[in-house]
Order: structure tokens, then sequence, then C-alpha cells
């Protein structure tokens, strides 16, 4: 049989599972995304509840002591019979009559909204788990995908003995997924969340302005700061994934732009060295490099506790190092090989495709140091 009509063949049916994959990829997807504005509505719909409970809930106390007042004014009526006139005693009967009835129909009404207010908690609580199962999933089949891109072509590696292109490819679509579920997390977590509270925000608004003007002034300051964080938050997400300084000034501005930004937010106290001369290396180097040191500095502010970061870059003639080491608590280097660690994946992936080399010590209580180097 002809080899290269085996190869165009196998070439097809990998396409095509992958494609497959793909669809139902973005099914689950599409279910998450249901999910989640269900989520919001009812959401929306458990704080409007609540709010016409707790106005209820004052009816019903504002109504108990309206009822009270008549009983002891029908009491004292009944007493004094001979006191009052016949007019009298009826209005006094009829009112207290139609306050029962009143608070009778108030505390149904209360009733009521507590069942319809644990009702929606409980959906709500139920569409949470199925939107963090759902984007699990969504996580899942990425990686799924990536492993089985990776096994794939492989196979047409040893088919068509093109070992680096099929390796290379497996990994850039590694990597793409991995970056959209950063991406994509940071967003969620970040912008689109203040977005939403930015539309409730001014749906309070929009009622305030017509009954309490004082009030919706405030609120509308408090939606301005909100509509600032959101922009500094989106200026942030935008620098993560290509940071323009990177571009026009080169590779060490950037980190001292990073690891200044690391301090604001942290409070970690940060030393950044350069040994010998800076220079811009090529833009391929120079982004896989920001990214590794990227990555290195994400990890340290999410797990280690540290109080203070060093980064030491060093320019030789034909190469370029670095180290990223920080005090932190650290952790045992045998069993983070084992675990999914997905950032560390990447960091030795980065150096796969710069043919450089990268090593991890650390140690629980005495914090980590990432060290690597790349070949210019």
């Amino acid at each position: 049989m002809d080899k290269k009509l085996d190869t165009k063949a196998l070439d097809k049916i990998i396409k095509q599972t992958v494609a497959a994959v793909e669809r139902g990829k973005s099914q689950i997807f599409d279910i998450y995304e249901a999910a989640r504005g269900e989520m919001e509505n009812i959401a929306k719909d458990v704080n409007e509840i609540k709010q016409q409970a707790a106005a209820i809930i004052f009816k019903v106390d504002e109504l108990e002591r309206k009822e009270r007042r008549s009983r002891l004014r029908l009491m004292e009526v009944s007493r004094n019979f001979h006191v009052y006139s016949e007019e009298d005693v009826k209005s006094t009967y009829e009112e207290a009559s139609q306050l029962q009835v009143d608070l009778a129909v108030a505390r149904e009404q209360e009733q009521n909204l507590r069942r319809q207010r644990n009702d929606l908690e409980q959906r709500l609580k139920v569409l949470k788990e199925t939107v963090a199962k759902a984007e699990n999933l969504v996580t899942q089949v990425g990686s799924a995908l990536a492993v089985m891109g990776t096994q794939m072509e492989h196979v047409l590696v040893h088919v068509e003995s093109m070992q680096q292109r099929q390796l290379f490819g497996a990994k850039i679509i590694k990597a793409q997924e991995e970056e959209r579920r950063r991406v994509a997390r940071e967003i969620h977590d970040g912008p689109a969340q203040t977005m939403a509270n930015i539309v409730f925000r001014a749906e309070v608004c929009e009622r305030l302005i017509e009954t309490d003007l004082g009030r919706s002034k405030t609120e509308l300051q408090d939606l301005r700061e909100q509509v600032r964080f959101c922009l500094k938050e989106v200026r942030k997400i935008i620098f993560d994934l290509r940071p323009m300084t990177l571009d026009d000034l080169g590779l060490v501005p950037t980190i001292r732009r990073t690891l200044d930004t690391l301090k604001e937010r942290t409070g970690v106290a940060v030393d950044l060295r350069v040994i010998g001369e800076d220079k811009r290396l090529d833009s391929h180097v120079e982004i896989s490099f920001f990214r590794i040191i990227q990555e290195a500095l994400t990890n340290i502010e999410k797990h280690a506790k540290a109080s203070s970061v060093i980064v030491r870059i060093e320019f030789m003639l034909k190469a370029v190092s670095a180290v990223v080491e920080d005090d932190g608590e650290g952790f045992d280097t045998a069993e983070s090989v084992g675990s999914e660690s997905f950032g560390l994946m990447g960091m030795w992936e980065r150096m796969s495709l710069l043919n450089g080399e990268i090593s991890l010590t650390s140690k629980k209580g005495k914090g980590t140091k990432v060290t690597f180097k790349v070949p210019l």
C-alpha cells in the first residue's frame, strides 16, 4: 500500500476526531453559558424576593401593633358599653376585624415569599454546582484535546518521520488551550462579575432617582468607581495577554513593571538584578522568557506566602539566564512532579521549545528557586 496515501488517510481521521471533540466541547460550553445566565437571573430574583420579604415583614410588624391596639380598644368599648354609642361599638368592631384580615393576608404573603426565597436559593445552589461542573468539564475536554493531539501527532511523526513539526504543533495546541482557560477565568472572575454588578446597581439607581435623589447620587458615585476598577482589570488582562512594553522597551523594563505591580498588589518586597549588558533578544525568545518569569511570579503570589522576591537576569555572550527566588513556604518537589500543575508544565514546555535548561529547587519552609537558561 502506498505510504503517502496511508498518511493522508490517517491525517483525515485525526482531523475528524479532533473536530468531533471540539464540537462536544462547544456544546458543553453552550450548556455552561445557559446555566450561568439562568444562575445570574435567579440571583437577581433572590435579591428582589429578599427586598419584598423585608417590606412585608415590616408591614406585618406594623399590622400586629395596630391589631393589638384595636383589640385593646375593643375590650375597652365592650367593658364600657353604656358609655359608647352603637356607632362607636360598630366601627371599633369593624376596624378590629379588618385589621385581623389584613394581618392574616400579610402573614400569608410573608410565608409565600419565604418559600419562594428558599426555593430560589436551592435552585441557585444547584445551578452554581452545574456551572462549576460544566466549567471543569470544558477544561478537561480541552486538556484531553491537547493530549489527543499530542498522541495522534506522535503517530504521524513515526509515519512521516517529521517529529519536530508534529511536536511543535502539539505544544502550540496545549499552550493555546491553557491560555484560553486562564483568560476566560480572569474575565469571568474579574470584569464579567463587576459588569454584572454594575448592571444591577444601575437598575437600583433608576428606581432611586424617582424616590431618593440623594441616595441615587451616592449609588452613581459607587458605580463610577466600579467602572474604573473594571477598566483597570481589563487593562491588566490585556497586559497579561501581550505587554506592549515588551515590544517597545524590551525584557528588563517589562519585568520591572511586572514586579512593581506585584509589590503594589501584595506588599511583597521585590528586587530585580541585571548582570551584563541589557540587550534586545529575538521576539519569540523575549516573550517566552517573560512568560516563564511571569508564571513563576504568579505561583509565588498564589501559593508561596512570601515576604520577598528576587529576580536575577544575566546577559551572556551566547546565552541569557534568569533566577526567580522567594522566601515563602516552599513545597515538596517530588509531590509536584505528579500533580497537575499546568503552570509548571508550561514553563518546562517553553524551555524545551527554546532548547533551554530549567531547574526547580524547593523545600517546605525554605522557599523556592527557579533557574533557567536559553542559548542565543
